[in-house]
């Protein structure tokens, strides 16, 4: 899971404004920092398919959120792409 230390780091990154931390930009960005780790611990773990379930989960969660953020404003949504390193 992550560190108190690392969220707040992703958060301050990513925040729109102060106090800011359920903008759809730091969602994705936690989410993807999320799937990042899930993605290290299967190359050591491989038969754990309970939380491969759970990385499906989160990689579906954050393809709605960026659907969602797509549609609103696509500036941001090509920003937040960029900033990740997300293909798409």
């Amino acid at each position: 899971m992550l560190a108190t230390e690392r969220k707040q780091e992703i958060i301050n990154e990513f925040k729109r404004h102060e106090g800011d931390t359920g903008s759809p930009e730091v969602q994705i960005a936690l989410l993807s920092e999320r799937i990042t780790y899930l993605t290290d611990h299967f190359r050591t773990h491989k038969k754990d398919h309970h939380s491969r379930r759970g990385l499906l989960k989160i990689v579906g969660q954050r393809r709605r959120l960026l659907d969602y953020l797509k549609k609103i404003e696509v500036e941001r949504y090509r920003a937040i792409i960029k900033a990740l390193g997300i293909r798409r």
